[in-house]
Parts: structure tokens; C-alpha cells; sequence
């Protein structure tokens, strides 16, 4: 073989490899199969909604233990206002309780008196009475 005929075999060679070559890569599946794709959105989906789950119940919880302490707290509050309240009243209720009993003493004291001067000034009347007879009684 002449060097001319050699070249033109080498380069028919490689002419030919340059053609097939882009054949043989383009024969294989670069890209995964929608079957797998398909799979791993739903593990995906899947992971994401269970991570959602978990967020959701954690917040819930925490919304829990947060409103449980405020309503502890405001209930601990309302529990102290109101025996002070109480203790208030029952004091008042004791000096009004007093006042009155001490105001219903002194009546009960004033009335005593008058009702006893008033009997004792109507039996001395009536000795009195008894003691002279009456001119102005018709016969």
C-alpha cells in the first residue's frame, strides 16, 4: 500500500468512528425512567408531608403548654384577687356588723328607759289617781 491509499484508509476510518461514536451515546438512557421519577416524587411527597406532620404537632404543643401556663397563671391571679376581695368583705361586713349591733344596743337601751320611766310615771299616776277621788265622775 502506497502512503496515499494509507491515508485515505486512516482517514475513511476515522470519518467513520466520528459518525458512530455519537450514535452509540445517544443510544443510552441518560435520563431515568419515568417509573423511578415517578417513585421518588412520591418519597419525596411522602418525607415532606411527615416532616410537615411533625411541625404541625410540635407548634400544636407547644400552643398547648403556652396557653395551659397563661390560664394557670390568670387562674392563680383570680384565685389571690378573689381572697382579697373576701377578706375585704368580711371585714367590712364585721365593722358594719358591729356598727349596727352597737346602734340596735343604744336603741334598745333608749327605748328601755322611756318605756320604763313611762310605766313608772303611769303606776304613780295611778296611785295618784287612787289616792284622790275624782269630782268631775257623774254620780
Amino acid at each position: 500500500m502506497d502512503m496515499k491509499t494509507n491515508c485515505k484508509f486512516t482517514s475513511l476510518f476515522l470519518a467513520a468512528a466520528l459518525v458512530c461514536i455519537p450514535v452509540f451515546g445517544f443510544s443510552q438512557n441518560s435520563t431515568p425512567s419515568k417509573d423511578t421519577t415517578v417513585k421518588h416524587d412520591l418519597k419525596t411527597a411522602g418525607h415532606e408531608t411527615k416532616d410537615a406532620a411533625k411541625d404541625t404537632g410540635h407548634a400544636v404543643k407547644t400552643g398547648t403548654v403556652k396557653a395551659y401556663d397563661a390560664t394557670k397563671k390568670g387562674t392563680e391571679k383570680t384565685v389571690d384577687a378573689s381572697k382579697k376581695g373576701t377578706e375585704k368583705a368580711a371585714d367590712k361586713t364585721a365593722t358594719g356588723t358591729k356598727k349596727v349591733t352597737h346602734a340596735t344596743v343604744t336603741g334598745t337601751k333608749k327605748v328601755f328607759t322611756k318605756t320604763k320611766n313611762t310605766t313608772k310615771g303611769a303606776v304613780e299616776g295611778g296611785k295618784e289617781g287612787a289616792k284622790k277621788p275624782d269630782n268631775s265622775q257623774p254620780k
